[in-house]
């Protein structure tokens, strides 16, 4: 690639040819792969690979080690530029997509998972600290929803991508994953020859980094990761397992939840903006404790779909937890920074679908509850934020 010598461009350029246009595109190629992988995963595991609840949160730990490993972003930012870096992880994510659906074997299925999650989980702290870099202080929430509605589009298109070639043209899974990998590369080799490389006015530190007054922010992120893993994992294993959820009826509920997703990003980033990070956690952390204990009691499959919505909803309000950051954060320690949390968010990921698989076997209630109790935690944890953060404002006990 000769992105690197590209001609740089102004990143507060307001085109199309903006940081934020290129970082909505990215969005849309990884998540056409990370959706139909996602949306199918399930159902092929159940299938033709033959998993059980054992077996599927192991493969869900598999996935979550590449993000637990995210914090390597730094040493391979010391030979090569962020941008390009977002390119490469993009190649990887197509092509562990593009070979799943041709090994349903266990070990095969724990490794293509593997290559997989390698290229998701370095994409996205890349994505996260060049949005950071590049928004305006002051319309960074407002970006950030941007983006997410890009990635609730190209969910959308996953979902398309799956009723045609899986359900109407029956490619199976092989072809479907294959079709996903081919249209995320050609995105990506769009985006290669539209957009140049868009310098970064601040130095970034390259070294692996924790700093003590960030410490609510790695806490809060540590949650956000539990809870995450709770829902991704469990809440749709639910639908197929005990709702019996087909392909379609799980395209479905996807599709319907990432429309209303695509519709209110960039409304949810205006209310961070109009009523503050403190706010807008509660607002999520609240929300979720009571949406994790009607999990755990949930018979009627209605109820579980009306459920999963709001749960993806108040999910959306977590982009304040990275306005919070920006806010308290020296302009050098985002990248470094972006890469460690990304593997602070996954240190539950290593352990808990492994081991809340084999819990849900004996207790599918109990695996919810340990939800709330972390959305809880978090509540508590979100009462430290001032009202208007800010470098030496980091908590309410800090001082200036």
């Amino acid at each position: 690639m000769t992105v690197d010598a590209a001609t740089p461009a102004s990143p507060t350029a307001s085109s199309w040819r903006s940081p934020l246009v290129m970082l909505m595109l990215l969005a849309v190629a990884n998540q056409i792969c990370f959706q139909t992988w996602f949306t199918l995963i399930n159902n092929f595991a159940h299938g033709p690979a033959h998993f059980g609840g054992r077996e599927i949160g192991l493969l869900q730990t598999v996935r979550e080690i590449p993000g637990f490993l995210s914090f390597g972003v730094v040493a391979v930012l010391m030979i090569m530029r962020e941008q390009t870096l977002a390119y490469l992880a993009l190649i990887v994510l197509a092509a562990g997509t593009a070979i799943t659906g041709f090994f349903p074997g266990e070990y095969a299925l724990y490794g293509t998972t593997f290559l997989f999650s390698m290229g998701f989980h370095y994409f996205e702290p890349v994505k996260q600290s060049l949005a950071l870099q590049w928004l305006p202080h002051t319309t960074a929430a407002q970006g950030l929803g941007r983006i997410i509605s890009a990635e609730s589009f190209g969910s959308i298109a996953a979902f398309g991508l799956v009723y045609l070639t899986f359900t109407l043209l029956g490619w199976g899974y092989a072809g479907t994953y294959v079709s996903a990998a081919i249209i995320t590369l050609v995105l990506l080799a769009a985006a290669w020859v539209t957009y140049p490389y868009f310098p970064q006015h601040v130095v970034q530190n390259r070294s692996f980094l924790l700093r003590r007054r960030y410490w609510l922010y790695y806490v809060l992120t540590f949650f956000e990761g539990a809870r995450r893993q709770i829902f991704v994992v469990f809440a749709g294993f639910m639908m197929v397992e005990r709702f019996g959820y087909s392909v379609a009826g799980v395209t479905a509920l996807y599709l319907v939840n990432q429309l209303i997703t695509m519709t209110i990003a960039p409304r949810v980033g205006g209310l961070v903006m109009k009523f503050g990070e403190r706010s807008a956690l509660w607002l999520e952390y609240a929300g979720l404790a009571l949406v994790f204990t009607a999990y755990a009691f949930v018979a009627d499959a209605w109820v579980a779909v009306a459920l999963y919505m709001i749960d993806n909803l108040f999910f959306g309000l977590s982009m304040a937890n990275s306005t919070y950051f920006r806010k308290i954060a020296d302009p050098a320690d985002i990248s470094p920074t972006a890469a460690v949390a990304f593997s602070i968010n996954h240190i539950a990921a290593v352990f808990l679908p492994a081991s809340l698989g084999i819990l849900w076997v004996y207790s599918p209630k109990l695996v919810f509850l340990t939800g709330t109790t972390c959305a809880l935690c978090s509540l508590a944890l979100a009462c430290l934020i001032p009202r208007l953060p800010a470098r030496g404002r980091e908590t309410v006990w800090s001082k200036i």
